[in-house]
Protein backbone atom coordinates (compact mmCIF):
# COMPACT_ATOMS: atom_id res chain seq x y z
CA UNK A 1 0.00 0.00 0.00
CA UNK A 2 1.49 3.37 -0.79
CA UNK A 3 1.70 6.19 1.42
CA UNK A 4 -1.66 8.53 0.62
CA UNK A 5 -0.33 12.25 0.72
CA UNK A 6 -2.12 14.30 3.59
CA UNK A 7 -2.16 18.64 2.74
CA UNK A 8 -3.74 19.07 6.12
CA UNK A 9 -1.29 17.26 7.69
CA UNK A 10 0.93 20.52 6.89
CA UNK A 11 -0.74 22.69 8.83
CA UNK A 12 0.80 22.14 11.97
CA UNK A 13 4.27 21.85 10.21
CA UNK A 14 4.10 25.38 8.69
CA UNK A 15 2.87 26.67 12.64
CA UNK A 16 5.72 25.28 13.71
CA UNK A 17 8.07 26.57 10.85
CA UNK A 18 6.49 30.16 11.94
CA UNK A 19 7.36 29.54 16.00
CA UNK A 20 10.79 28.86 14.28
CA UNK A 21 10.91 31.80 12.14
CA UNK A 22 10.33 34.31 14.83
CA UNK A 23 12.63 32.74 17.39
CA UNK A 24 15.21 32.66 14.61
CA UNK A 25 14.49 36.72 14.04
CA UNK A 26 14.43 37.51 17.81
CA UNK A 27 17.87 35.79 18.17
CA UNK A 28 19.41 37.64 15.34
CA UNK A 29 19.18 41.02 17.62
CA UNK A 30 20.36 38.98 20.49
CA UNK A 31 23.56 37.52 18.74
CA UNK A 32 26.17 40.25 19.16
CA UNK A 33 29.30 38.75 19.47
CA UNK A 34 30.91 34.77 18.55
CA UNK A 35 30.31 33.74 22.29
CA UNK A 36 26.26 34.94 21.91
CA UNK A 37 26.33 33.05 18.05
CA UNK A 38 28.06 29.95 19.46
CA UNK A 39 27.67 28.97 22.69
CA UNK A 40 24.41 31.47 23.72
CA UNK A 41 26.20 33.54 25.77
CA UNK A 42 26.80 30.34 27.98
CA UNK A 43 23.63 31.70 29.51
CA UNK A 44 21.31 28.26 29.14
CA UNK A 45 19.28 26.89 32.27
CA UNK A 46 18.68 23.62 32.81
CA UNK A 47 15.33 23.11 31.33
CA UNK A 48 17.30 24.81 27.55
CA UNK A 49 19.82 22.49 28.41
CA UNK A 50 17.97 19.19 28.05
CA UNK A 51 15.56 20.22 25.41
CA UNK A 52 18.64 20.95 22.97
CA UNK A 53 20.91 18.34 23.65
CA UNK A 54 17.60 15.92 22.75
CA UNK A 55 16.55 17.61 19.98
CA UNK A 56 20.28 17.87 18.29
CA UNK A 57 21.00 14.16 19.18
CA UNK A 58 17.86 12.86 18.14
CA UNK A 59 16.93 14.35 14.81
CA UNK A 60 16.89 12.81 10.99
CA UNK A 61 19.53 10.18 12.64
CA UNK A 62 16.39 9.01 14.89
CA UNK A 63 13.62 10.08 12.96
CA UNK A 64 14.45 8.56 9.47
CA UNK A 65 17.88 6.70 10.15
CA UNK A 66 19.01 4.77 13.16
CA UNK A 67 16.54 2.71 15.38
CA UNK A 68 14.05 3.84 12.44
CA UNK A 69 15.07 2.30 9.78
CA UNK A 70 16.83 -0.70 11.55
CA UNK A 71 13.60 -1.94 12.94
CA UNK A 72 11.77 -1.31 9.82
CA UNK A 73 14.79 -3.55 7.87
CA UNK A 74 16.53 -5.50 10.12
CA UNK A 75 13.56 -6.18 13.02
CA UNK A 76 12.79 -4.48 16.28
CA UNK A 77 15.06 -5.94 18.82
CA UNK A 78 18.07 -4.81 17.63
CA UNK A 79 16.55 -1.30 17.09
CA UNK A 80 16.04 -0.82 20.67
CA UNK A 81 18.87 -2.52 21.66
CA UNK A 82 20.85 0.23 19.51
CA UNK A 83 19.51 3.09 21.74
CA UNK A 84 21.58 1.57 24.59
CA UNK A 85 24.24 3.20 23.06
CA UNK A 86 22.89 6.73 23.49
CA UNK A 87 21.79 5.89 26.57
CA UNK A 88 25.35 4.89 28.09
CA UNK A 89 27.08 7.54 26.07
CA UNK A 90 24.97 10.17 27.93
CA UNK A 91 25.85 8.61 31.06
CA UNK A 92 29.57 9.24 30.31
CA UNK A 93 29.15 12.81 28.97
CA UNK A 94 27.61 13.34 32.82
CA UNK A 95 30.33 12.03 34.28
CA UNK A 96 32.88 14.24 32.54
CA UNK A 97 30.29 17.03 32.02
CA UNK A 98 32.42 19.25 35.15
CA UNK A 99 36.14 18.34 32.71
CA UNK A 100 34.25 19.07 29.52
CA UNK A 101 33.05 22.14 30.94
CA UNK A 102 36.48 23.04 32.65
CA UNK A 103 37.83 23.14 28.98
CA UNK A 104 35.87 26.08 28.09
CA UNK A 105 36.42 25.69 24.47
CA UNK A 106 34.47 26.27 21.69
CA UNK A 107 35.02 23.61 20.00
CA UNK A 108 36.44 19.66 20.08
CA UNK A 109 39.91 20.48 17.95
CA UNK A 110 40.81 23.20 20.47
CA UNK A 111 40.57 20.48 22.81
CA UNK A 112 42.57 18.38 20.74
CA UNK A 113 45.09 21.20 20.15
CA UNK A 114 45.81 21.51 23.58
CA UNK A 115 46.04 17.91 24.61
CA UNK A 116 47.99 16.94 21.33
CA UNK A 117 49.32 19.72 19.24
CA UNK A 118 48.45 22.07 16.17
CA UNK A 119 48.19 18.50 14.26
CA UNK A 120 45.71 17.03 15.65
CA UNK A 121 43.91 20.25 15.59
CA UNK A 122 43.85 20.10 11.76
CA UNK A 123 43.03 16.66 11.63
CA UNK A 124 40.14 17.25 13.80
CA UNK A 125 38.56 19.78 12.06
CA UNK A 126 38.64 18.62 8.82
CA UNK A 127 37.17 15.16 10.08
CA UNK A 128 34.60 16.69 12.10
CA UNK A 129 33.63 19.32 9.30
CA UNK A 130 33.03 16.84 6.90
CA UNK A 131 31.22 14.43 9.15
CA UNK A 132 29.06 16.94 9.96
CA UNK A 133 28.63 17.80 6.26
CA UNK A 134 27.56 14.19 6.04
CA UNK A 135 24.84 14.24 8.93
CA UNK A 136 23.29 17.66 8.00
CA UNK A 137 22.52 15.84 4.19
CA UNK A 138 20.44 13.65 5.98
CA UNK A 139 18.21 15.98 7.97
CA UNK A 140 17.39 17.72 4.24
CA UNK A 141 16.64 14.37 2.74
CA UNK A 142 14.06 13.54 6.31
CA UNK A 143 13.19 16.80 5.71
CA UNK A 144 11.93 15.88 2.16
CA UNK A 145 10.18 13.10 3.50
CA UNK A 146 7.74 15.40 5.83
CA UNK A 147 7.06 17.61 2.45
CA UNK A 148 6.13 14.32 0.54
CA UNK A 149 3.73 12.86 2.90
CA UNK A 150 2.20 16.06 3.32
CA UNK A 151 2.06 17.74 0.05
CA UNK A 152 3.05 14.89 -2.61
CA UNK A 153 5.52 16.44 -4.14
CA UNK A 154 8.93 14.66 -5.04
CA UNK A 155 11.45 13.71 -2.02
CA UNK A 156 14.21 15.36 -4.20
CA UNK A 157 12.18 18.95 -4.29
CA UNK A 158 11.30 18.40 -0.79
CA UNK A 159 14.80 17.92 0.02
CA UNK A 160 15.89 21.55 -1.78
CA UNK A 161 13.19 23.37 0.44
CA UNK A 162 14.30 21.71 3.15
CA UNK A 163 17.80 22.80 2.14
CA UNK A 164 17.16 26.45 1.95
CA UNK A 165 15.20 26.40 4.98
CA UNK A 166 17.93 25.06 7.12
CA UNK A 167 20.46 27.25 5.92
CA UNK A 168 18.81 30.18 6.50
CA UNK A 169 17.45 29.42 9.64
CA UNK A 170 21.26 28.20 10.82
CA UNK A 171 22.38 31.67 9.61
CA UNK A 172 20.10 33.72 11.61
CA UNK A 173 20.71 33.03 15.28
CA UNK A 174 23.01 30.68 16.00
CA UNK A 175 23.10 28.64 19.13
CA UNK A 176 20.96 31.08 20.36
CA UNK A 177 18.32 30.28 18.48
CA UNK A 178 19.22 26.83 17.47
CA UNK A 179 18.81 26.00 21.67
CA UNK A 180 15.41 27.62 22.26
CA UNK A 181 13.94 26.28 18.83
CA UNK A 182 15.45 23.01 20.13
CA UNK A 183 13.61 23.05 24.11
CA UNK A 184 10.47 23.81 21.65
CA UNK A 185 11.27 20.71 19.37
CA UNK A 186 11.68 18.41 21.98
CA UNK A 187 8.30 18.79 24.44
CA UNK A 188 6.65 18.83 20.91
CA UNK A 189 8.12 15.72 20.31
CA UNK A 190 8.03 13.87 23.65
CA UNK A 191 3.86 14.59 23.57
CA UNK A 192 3.59 13.64 20.08
CA UNK A 193 4.93 10.03 20.54
CA UNK A 194 3.09 9.37 24.08
CA UNK A 195 0.06 10.40 22.02
CA UNK A 196 0.99 9.24 18.80
CA UNK A 197 1.99 5.76 20.15
CA UNK A 198 -1.75 3.62 21.08
CA UNK A 199 -2.92 5.01 17.75
CA UNK A 200 -0.74 4.05 15.41
CA UNK A 201 -0.62 0.38 17.20
CA UNK A 202 -4.64 0.17 16.64
CA UNK A 203 -4.24 1.49 13.17
CA UNK A 204 -2.48 -2.08 12.98
CA UNK A 205 -4.64 -4.04 15.11
CA UNK A 206 -2.09 -3.85 18.00
CA UNK A 207 1.50 -5.83 19.00
CA UNK A 208 -0.14 -9.20 18.49
CA UNK A 209 -1.12 -8.47 15.06
CA UNK A 210 2.19 -7.10 13.94
CA UNK A 211 4.43 -9.63 15.40
CA UNK A 212 2.05 -12.48 13.59
CA UNK A 213 2.09 -10.45 9.94
CA UNK A 214 6.23 -9.81 9.90
CA UNK A 215 8.40 -12.43 9.61
CA UNK A 216 9.90 -14.50 12.19
CA UNK A 217 13.15 -13.47 12.17
CA UNK A 218 12.20 -9.88 12.41
CA UNK A 219 11.33 -10.32 16.21
CA UNK A 220 14.67 -12.48 17.14
CA UNK A 221 17.70 -10.95 19.36
CA UNK A 222 19.36 -8.77 16.21
CA UNK A 223 16.85 -9.78 13.30
CA UNK A 224 18.18 -10.06 10.20
CA UNK A 225 21.80 -9.39 11.72
CA UNK A 226 24.77 -11.28 13.23
CA UNK A 227 25.89 -9.82 16.08
CA UNK A 228 28.63 -8.37 14.62
CA UNK A 229 27.02 -6.81 11.84
CA UNK A 230 24.54 -5.48 15.02
CA UNK A 231 27.70 -4.33 16.70
CA UNK A 232 28.72 -2.55 13.63
CA UNK A 233 25.61 -0.03 13.97
CA UNK A 234 25.45 -0.09 17.78
CA UNK A 235 29.62 1.14 18.19
CA UNK A 236 29.03 4.13 15.88
CA UNK A 237 26.14 5.82 17.64
CA UNK A 238 28.33 5.23 20.98
CA UNK A 239 31.36 6.82 19.48
CA UNK A 240 29.79 9.67 18.22
CA UNK A 241 27.80 10.61 21.35
CA UNK A 242 31.02 10.52 23.22
CA UNK A 243 32.87 12.82 21.46
CA UNK A 244 29.79 15.27 19.67
CA UNK A 245 31.22 18.36 19.15
CA UNK A 246 27.60 19.46 19.32
CA UNK A 247 26.94 18.16 23.03
CA UNK A 248 29.86 19.57 24.32
CA UNK A 249 29.43 22.61 23.12
CA UNK A 250 25.99 22.34 24.67
CA UNK A 251 27.40 21.41 27.76
CA UNK A 252 29.39 24.29 28.32
CA UNK A 253 26.80 26.67 27.25
CA UNK A 254 25.02 26.14 30.55
CA UNK A 255 24.46 29.04 32.96
CA UNK A 256 25.97 26.36 35.78
CA UNK A 257 27.07 23.11 36.33
CA UNK A 258 24.40 22.17 38.74
CA UNK A 259 21.89 23.52 36.13
CA UNK A 260 23.89 21.40 33.24
CA UNK A 261 23.98 18.11 35.16
CA UNK A 262 19.62 18.35 35.84
CA UNK A 263 19.73 19.17 31.69
CA UNK A 264 21.42 16.15 31.29
CA UNK A 265 19.42 13.95 33.17
CA UNK A 266 16.38 15.35 31.18
CA UNK A 267 18.25 14.51 28.59
CA UNK A 268 19.01 10.97 29.27
CA UNK A 269 15.23 10.56 29.90
CA UNK A 270 14.25 12.06 26.79
CA UNK A 271 16.81 10.03 24.68
CA UNK A 272 15.43 6.59 26.67
CA UNK A 273 11.71 7.36 25.41
CA UNK A 274 12.49 8.41 21.75
CA UNK A 275 14.96 4.99 21.80
CA UNK A 276 11.56 2.83 22.58
CA UNK A 277 9.35 4.86 20.73
CA UNK A 278 10.44 5.49 17.35
CA UNK A 279 10.80 2.14 16.86
CA UNK A 280 8.04 0.42 17.55
CA UNK A 281 6.18 2.49 15.57
CA UNK A 282 8.51 2.26 12.73
CA UNK A 283 8.05 -1.41 12.79
CA UNK A 284 4.49 -1.01 12.73
CA UNK A 285 5.04 1.01 9.72
CA UNK A 286 5.93 -3.10 8.32
CA UNK A 287 2.84 -4.36 8.23
CA UNK A 288 0.80 -1.32 6.77
CA UNK A 289 3.81 -0.10 3.97
CA UNK A 290 5.71 -2.97 3.40
CA UNK A 291 6.98 -1.67 0.37
CA UNK A 292 8.44 1.86 1.34
CA UNK A 293 11.38 3.50 1.77
CA UNK A 294 12.77 2.54 5.49
CA UNK A 295 13.31 6.10 5.84
CA UNK A 296 9.79 6.90 5.66
CA UNK A 297 8.44 4.37 8.40
CA UNK A 298 7.82 6.84 11.04
CA UNK A 299 6.80 9.78 8.77
CA UNK A 300 4.58 7.53 7.11
CA UNK A 301 2.27 6.23 9.92
CA UNK A 302 1.56 9.99 10.52
CA UNK A 303 -0.70 9.81 7.75
CA UNK A 304 -3.12 6.79 9.24
CA UNK A 305 -3.76 8.18 12.38
CA UNK A 306 -6.18 10.80 13.47
CA UNK A 307 -4.91 13.83 11.76
CA UNK A 308 -4.80 15.85 14.72
CA UNK A 309 -2.34 13.44 16.08
CA UNK A 310 -0.45 13.22 12.84
CA UNK A 311 0.06 16.14 12.69
CA UNK A 312 1.66 16.68 15.99
CA UNK A 313 3.90 14.09 15.33
CA UNK A 314 4.91 14.96 12.06
CA UNK A 315 4.97 19.00 13.58
CA UNK A 316 7.52 17.00 16.02
CA UNK A 317 9.48 15.16 13.87
CA UNK A 318 10.29 18.26 11.35
CA UNK A 319 11.47 19.74 14.46
CA UNK A 320 13.93 17.39 15.18
CA UNK A 321 15.11 17.29 12.26
CA UNK A 322 14.81 20.90 11.46
CA UNK A 323 16.59 21.85 15.03
CA UNK A 324 19.47 18.75 14.19
CA UNK A 325 20.32 20.30 11.01
CA UNK A 326 20.95 23.70 12.12
CA UNK A 327 22.97 22.41 14.94
CA UNK A 328 25.43 19.86 12.92
CA UNK A 329 25.59 23.33 10.48
CA UNK A 330 26.40 25.70 12.25
CA UNK A 331 28.76 22.79 14.56
CA UNK A 332 30.80 22.65 11.42
CA UNK A 333 31.08 26.23 10.23
CA UNK A 334 32.04 26.81 13.64
CA UNK A 335 35.27 24.89 12.91
CA UNK A 336 35.81 26.83 9.75
CA UNK A 337 35.60 30.12 11.24
CA UNK A 338 36.98 29.13 14.78
CA UNK A 339 39.35 26.57 14.48
CA UNK A 340 41.22 26.78 10.72
CA UNK A 341 40.54 30.54 9.93
CA UNK A 342 41.46 31.96 13.58
CA UNK A 343 43.82 28.79 14.74
CA UNK A 344 45.54 28.77 11.68
CA UNK A 345 45.10 31.70 9.18
CA UNK A 346 44.62 34.69 10.83
CA UNK A 347 45.36 33.82 15.12
CA UNK A 348 44.52 37.41 15.56
CA UNK A 349 41.05 37.92 14.00
CA UNK A 350 38.29 40.25 15.84
CA UNK A 351 35.32 38.11 17.26
CA UNK A 352 33.05 40.33 14.65
CA UNK A 353 35.12 38.48 11.80
CA UNK A 354 34.78 35.19 13.33
CA UNK A 355 30.77 35.78 13.76
CA UNK A 356 30.08 36.89 10.14
CA UNK A 357 32.95 34.08 8.69
CA UNK A 358 30.03 31.74 10.66
CA UNK A 359 27.66 32.48 8.73
CA UNK A 360 29.20 32.50 5.02
CA UNK A 361 30.29 29.11 6.18
CA UNK A 362 26.97 28.16 6.82
CA UNK A 363 25.65 28.70 3.63
CA UNK A 364 28.77 26.74 1.76
CA UNK A 365 28.75 24.03 4.08
CA UNK A 366 25.01 23.62 3.32
CA UNK A 367 25.21 23.92 -0.32
CA UNK A 368 27.51 21.10 -0.29
CA UNK A 369 25.75 19.04 2.29
CA UNK A 370 22.73 18.78 -0.43
CA UNK A 371 25.24 17.92 -3.27
CA UNK A 372 26.56 15.13 -1.17
CA UNK A 373 23.42 13.74 -0.19
CA UNK A 374 22.39 12.74 -3.57
CA UNK A 375 25.43 10.08 -3.88
CA UNK A 376 23.87 7.65 -1.09
CA UNK A 377 21.50 4.93 -1.50
CA UNK A 378 19.94 5.23 1.97
CA UNK A 379 19.57 7.84 5.07
CA UNK A 380 21.39 4.63 7.31
CA UNK A 381 24.26 4.23 4.91
CA UNK A 382 25.38 7.98 5.50
CA UNK A 383 24.32 8.28 8.84
CA UNK A 384 26.32 5.10 9.57
CA UNK A 385 29.57 6.44 7.41
CA UNK A 386 29.72 9.72 9.34
CA UNK A 387 29.19 8.70 12.10
CA UNK A 388 31.77 5.84 12.00
CA UNK A 389 34.26 8.75 9.71
CA UNK A 390 34.04 10.60 13.01
CA UNK A 391 33.94 8.02 15.89
CA UNK A 392 36.92 6.62 14.49
CA UNK A 393 39.14 9.70 14.37
CA UNK A 394 38.06 12.40 16.71
CA UNK A 395 36.83 9.68 19.70
CA UNK A 396 39.74 7.99 20.63
CA UNK A 397 42.03 10.90 20.66
CA UNK A 398 39.73 13.01 22.65
CA UNK A 399 39.72 10.28 25.47
CA UNK A 400 42.99 9.64 25.43
CA UNK A 401 43.26 13.19 26.37
CA UNK A 402 41.05 12.91 28.92
CA UNK A 403 42.56 9.65 30.07
CA UNK A 404 46.05 9.11 29.26
CA UNK A 405 47.06 12.71 30.51
CA UNK A 406 51.24 12.82 30.30
CA UNK A 407 51.51 9.17 29.13
CA UNK A 408 50.07 10.62 25.60
CA UNK A 409 52.13 11.93 22.92
CA UNK A 410 52.01 13.90 20.22
CA UNK A 411 52.93 11.25 17.70
CA UNK A 412 50.82 8.68 19.33
CA UNK A 413 47.77 11.10 19.38
CA UNK A 414 48.10 12.01 15.82
CA UNK A 415 49.14 8.95 14.32
CA UNK A 416 46.04 7.18 15.93
CA UNK A 417 43.74 9.79 14.55
CA UNK A 418 45.11 9.08 10.97
CA UNK A 419 44.95 5.64 11.32
CA UNK A 420 41.62 5.57 12.39
CA UNK A 421 40.53 7.72 9.33
CA UNK A 422 41.89 5.49 7.02
CA UNK A 423 41.17 2.20 7.79
CA UNK A 424 37.09 3.59 7.32
CA UNK A 425 37.84 4.97 4.07
CA UNK A 426 39.60 1.73 2.93
CA UNK A 427 37.42 -0.57 4.68
CA UNK A 428 33.96 0.70 2.50
CA UNK A 429 35.38 1.75 -0.57
CA UNK A 430 38.38 -0.51 -1.54
CA UNK A 431 37.69 -3.28 0.51
CA UNK A 432 33.42 -3.07 0.54
CA UNK A 433 33.09 -3.50 3.85
CA UNK A 434 34.47 -7.89 4.08
CA UNK A 435 31.44 -9.53 5.28
CA UNK A 436 29.44 -6.98 5.19
CA UNK A 437 30.60 -5.57 8.23
CA UNK A 438 30.44 -1.91 9.14
CA UNK A 439 34.13 -0.16 9.27
CA UNK A 440 33.69 0.58 12.89
CA UNK A 441 34.67 -2.69 13.62
CA UNK A 442 38.28 -2.50 12.34
CA UNK A 443 38.78 1.49 11.88
CA UNK A 444 38.00 2.06 15.88
CA UNK A 445 40.17 -0.53 17.64
CA UNK A 446 43.01 -0.08 15.84
CA UNK A 447 42.52 4.00 15.93
CA UNK A 448 42.64 2.92 19.87
CA UNK A 449 45.04 0.59 19.67
CA UNK A 450 47.78 2.71 17.50
CA UNK A 451 47.65 5.85 20.21
CA UNK A 452 48.19 3.82 22.69
CA UNK A 453 51.20 1.61 21.28
CA UNK A 454 52.84 4.50 19.72
CA UNK A 455 52.57 6.95 23.05
CA UNK A 456 53.99 4.07 25.00
CA UNK A 457 57.21 3.41 22.09
CA UNK A 458 57.69 7.44 22.19
CA UNK A 459 57.49 7.86 25.53
CA UNK A 460 60.05 4.78 26.13
CA UNK A 461 62.20 6.13 23.70
CA UNK A 462 62.05 9.77 24.92
CA UNK A 463 62.86 8.66 28.67
CA UNK A 464 66.02 6.47 27.44
CA UNK A 465 67.36 9.60 25.77
CA UNK A 466 70.87 10.86 27.64
CA UNK A 467 70.38 13.30 30.18
CA UNK A 468 72.83 15.62 28.30
CA UNK A 469 70.84 15.63 25.11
Amino acid sequence: MPVQPDNTLLYPVIGYLVIMSGIGIWAYEKADTADDFLLAGRSLGSVIVAGTLLATWMGSGSITGGGNSIAYQFGIWPALLLGTAALIGVGVLRVLAPQIRGYNKYTIPEILDEGIGKEAKAIGLIVIAIAYVGIVSYQFIGFGFVLNVTTGISVETGTLIAAVMIIGLAMLGGLMSVAYTDAISAFLMLIGLFIGLPFVLGSVGGWNSITTQVPQTATEPFGTLTGLQFLGYWAPVLLLILADQNMYQRIVAGRSDEGTNRGMIGWFVGVAVGGIVIPIIAFAARVRFPNIDPGMAMISMTTVIPRWVGGILLASASAFIITTGNSYLLSASTNVSQDLYRGFINPDASDQRVFWLTRITIVVLGVFAFVLGQYFPTILSIQILAYTAYGATITPALFAVFLMRDRLTKIGGVTGMTTGFIVTILWDTVLEQPFELNAVIASAPIAAITIVVVSWMTNRTTKSRPITE
